[in-house]
């Protein structure tokens, strides 16, 4: 960013600039939110929506991709034109699609209605952390307001599950989108009011056609992901998808040489900037896919309520935060490498414990799940902390923006792909495994084929019990298939970490 973009606000938004950071830290609790706050609802939206496996992950991922592929772009235009405009505007969208997304009447308006919401997003996320360096001029309390607007989101993503699960106490799934509506109308009012305009007085070219390539490359990626659970490379469509998106994805990196490219991937060139983002990629897309998938354990096979199954997640909320804001000391203690290795490998230790099946569906009670979701959250708040640190700190002054747009799209993107590529182990583990009874009613097979609630839904509306544990069972085999994936993962992050993290 130019220095003329930081020069001081006036004195009247400096005396309540910790207001206007309050306003910013609400706006993004309610973006990170929105990631995980429809995951309680997956069980009675499949009910009343009727999405196939593959359309529940695109309900679910549409969000966080969307917000990924918008986030450069959005900061481009935010310099250009206003970011106290792009962040009310945003916020408009993301009313707006709310409203959409709560009265879908089909899997695919609900999937177009969550890539508005990533959209709308996205034009917050940017803008704020732009305004947060515009009104705190001062280093040090300009670092404090960064740091609380990061663990905004990350509160946001760990209390979604809560919020959902009260709001499905008494409502229908679509309440959970409901309630952005008050907060978006009291951010447009408050935003309008206390935040101060600003625009770069040197804005990026915007680079259109490498925004149409990366969002086009992204999606073909995630769909070939999603359909290998499916039916695999077997269908002659999702071979083409994927050699046109690995083409797209090539063509957006080489277009990124250009002098004024839409995203510097020269960041990506030095060694401790590329570790940390895939690090951040990794852990994060472990946490996401667990917390959406455990989810629906507990709903569909232990049985709880939407409401119990939040507050059962809360130990991987609270260690979360808890690491986050030990993770510091522990770097000044023993350093970034050894911290960030740890706290990847704690994870990879509590995700194999959790793929037994002793924990997902055995005698023990809760107390054995509480204690590894404790573990992972844990682990997952020390290792964000430290490599979005080492993100933005491995740039030069001058490559702030690019920094931060690496750091907040690999969250974003590590949650899109972790339910994508973690929820097609799952399905095809499912699939593989499910052993049907016999002498099943018309329609149980197909409905017991798509997925573990519309089975569940099926069996108690036609008495057929028989039908509802082997899909729980197919199931709980399936979402160990899945931690197992995500501890080999995490694993092999904390190797590259402890060789490249220098």
């Amino acid at each position: 960013m130019p220095l003329s973009d930081l020069q001081k606000a006036p004195a009247t938004v400096d005396n309540r600039r910790w207001v206007v950071l309050g306003v910013l830290c609400a706006s993004l609790l309610l973006i990170g939110m929105d990631v995980t706050v429809l995951h309680v609802a997956a069980p009675s939206l499949t009910v009343a929506v009727g999405p196939s496996a593959t359309q529940l992950l695109w309900i679910v991922d549409a969000y966080a991709l969307t917000v990924a592929a918008s986030l450069v772009t959005a900061g481009t235009l935010a310099d250009r034109f206003g970011r106290k405009r792009m962040l009310l505007w945003g916020f408009l969208v993301f009313a707006l699609a709310s409203a959409a997304a709560a009265f879908a009447p089909t899997p695919g308006l609900l999937i177009a209605a969550r890539a508005a919401l990533g959209v709308g997003g996205a034009m917050v996320m940017a803008a704020t952390v732009a305004i947060i360096r515009v009104v705190f001029t001062a280093g040090r309390e300009r670092a404090l307001a960064i740091g609380a607007w990061t663990a905004s989101y990350s509160v946001g993503t760990a209390v979604g599950p809560i919020v959902g699960g009260a709001l499905l106490e008494r409502y229908w799934w679509g309440a959970v989108f409901l309630v952005n509506l008050p907060v978006a109308a009291a951010a447009i009012t408050l935003g309008a009011w206390l935040i101060p305009e600003s625009r770069s007085s040197r804005p990026k070219r915007w680079d259109a056609g490498s925004a149409a390539l990366s969002v086009a490359g992204l999606a073909g990626l995630v769909y070939t992901v999603k359909h290998l659970g499916e039916d695999g490379l077997a269908r002659p469509s999702t071979a083409v998808v994927a050699l046109v998106a690995a083409g797209l994805v090539a063509w957006f990196v080489r277009r990124q040489r250009r002098p004024e490219p839409l995203l510097d991937l020269t960041l990506l060139a030095t060694r401790r900037v590329s570790t940390a983002t895939i690090v951040v990629l990794a852990s994060f897309a472990s946490y996401i896919g667990l917390l959406f998938f455990l989810t629906q354990l507990l709903q569909l096979v232990a049985g709880y309520s939407p409401l119990r199954t939040g507050l059962a997640l809360l130990p991987l909320a609270v260690a979360n935060a808890a690491g986050s804001v030990l993770a510091p000391r522990m770097a000044a203690r023993w350093g970034e490498r050894l911290c960030v290795a740890g706290g990847l490998g704690l994870c990879a230790i509590a995700m194999a414990a959790l793929a037994m099946p002793s924990v997902l569906d055995g005698p023990s009670g809760y107390a054995p799940l509480g204690a590894l979701l404790f573990l992972v959250g844990l682990g997952t708040g020390v290792v964000s902390t430290l490599a979005s640190d080492v993100i933005v700190s491995g740039a030069r002054a001058d490559q702030a923006g690019e920094a931060a747009a690496i750091q907040e799209t690999s969250f974003e993107l590590g949650a899109g792909l972790g339910i994508a590529v973690f929820g097609t182990v799952l399905a095809a583990t499912y699939r593989a495994n499910l052993v049907l009874p016999p002498h099943l009613p018309d329609g149980a097979a197909d409905a017991a084929k798509q997925s573990l609630a519309t089975a569940v839904h099926f069996s108690s509306g036609r008495n057929a019990p028989a039908l509802a544990e082997t899909a729980q069972s197919a199931f709980v085999t399936g979402l160990s298939a899945a931690a197992w994936s995500a501890a080999a993962l995490l694993l092999a992050a904390a190797a590259m970490t402890a060789i490249r993290l220098r």
